[in-house]
């Protein structure tokens, strides 16, 4: 007799039950293995520096054509517990909604792609492979997640020829956007060092908050950009300015203020770093204080170009929602920044109104639409 189909709604339940709170793996992906092995999927635990990850592959290693999904099962804390109006891992479906950390954000789409691939292996086994990469490091620092899955499939030998990645992607309904893109991601804490003294003789200290307060002017002073055929305009938000100084008559001796940048294809995370630094001196330089940039880049911006691929997942979109998704590049980075150095990859998931608030909550309906898109894309992808 035929298995049944995987139930994505139930399987979406069953994950949000294990708290999977960064970096722990709570069972998630414990679950999703033995879901993956019973339908003959060749799994792998690819853990590393205490992270879960898990690879999947159904078909023969080195397939000429072999289409992989990549998510995660790690959420972000509940937050105050309090305000939940859901046991944050109960799942408790209500009006039509299911509640829970990670309903959203992205345990519904791992069940989706999960129960897609799973019925598609069974019911049309392919000519070629599919390949499930999940991992337990997205929502944290997510240096050993996508990462380590892509060092390992590389050691091995693995290969997907294009990847779609199930992260929420809709602003507001089903099938409005999927993601050919994301901006880069950087970061510059600066520390700037001067003199101490007395706020009645300013001319004997060094202020250092005088120099970041021109520092951050200079910066915010002109656009970095004005936006790319397919990206927005970069952008520049000073997010912290701090020192700390409990007293009203003393210039502090030290300071720090942070900037995060969303940067398009225009520039790199070096051409930023230096064009940080060189504003940097140039303030060090007028104020006699010593400021140093500490620069972390999360993520290069990149693009996947519209062509077959974006086209066959939009037409998937489509056939299944009645909506033409938007392609765009808005929003944050996710582990598609990581995966765009191994095959070509886009991304289309759920709404994601509600990702990493209080009361997260998929609706129930597009749970079940998702799996169907997934597994249009396969059958299609395959044909």
């Amino acid at each position: 007799m035929p298995a049944s189909p995987v139930d994505p709604v139930d399987l979406t339940a069953r994950l949000i039950r294990c708290a999977s709170v960064t970096p722990a793996e709570g069972g998630a992906l414990v679950l999703l293995q033995d879901l993956l092995e019973g339908a003959g999927f060749e799994c792998h635990r690819v853990d590393r520096g205490g992270i879960a990850n898990l690879f999947a592959r159904w078909g023969k290693r080195g397939a000429n054509r072999s289409f992989g999904f990549n998510g995660h099962t790690d959420v972000v804390p509940v937050g105050d517990l309090s305000a939940w109006t859901a046991d944050p891992f109960g799942a408790e479906i209500r009006d039509g909604w299911m509640y829970g950390r990670g309903a959203t954000d992205m345990k519904s789409g791992v069940a989706a792609f999960a129960a897609a691939a799973v019925d598609f292996v069974r019911d049309t086994p392919p000519d070629g492979a599919v390949i499930l990469a999940i991992t337990g490091d997205e929502e944290d620092v997510a240096q050993d997640g996508t990462v380590a899955l892509l060092d390992w499939m590389a050691g091995q030998g693995e290969r997907m020829t294009h990847c779609l990645v199930g992260e929420p992607t809709c602003p507001e309904t089903m099938g409005q956007m999927m993601k050919i893109g994301r901006r880069g991601s950087l970061t510059c804490r600066f520390t700037a060092t001067g003199v101490q003294g007395h706020s009645a003789y300013p001319h004997r200290a060094k202020n250092p908050m005088t120099a970041l307060v021109r520092l951050l002017a200079r910066l915010e002073e002109a656009p970095l950009d004005q936006g790319t055929d397919h990206f927005d305009a970069s952008t520049l938000a000073i997010t912290t300015i701090d020192c700390g100084n409990p007293a009203t008559n003393v210039i502090p001796a030290r300071g720090t203020a942070t900037v995060n940048i969303r940067f398009n294809d225009l520039h790199s995370g070096a051409s930023l770093t230096d064009w940080l630094q060189t504003h940097a001196a140039a303030v060090a330089a007028e104020t006699g204080v010593r400021i140093e940039p500490a620069i972390k880049v999360s993520g290069e911006s990149f693009l996947t170009p519209p062509g077959s691929f974006s086209a066959l997942v939009r037409a998937a979109v489509q056939a299944e929602t009645g909506v033409v998704p938007e392609y765009s590049t808005s929003g944050g980075t996710s582990d598609a920044r990581f995966v765009k150095d191994h095959c070509p990859v886009v991304e289309f998931g759920l709404v994601g109104k509600t990702m990493h608030q209080v009361d997260e909550r998929v609706e129930v309906a597009q749970i079940h639409q998702l799996k169907a898109v997934y597994a249009r894309i396969l059958r299609d992808y395959f044909a």
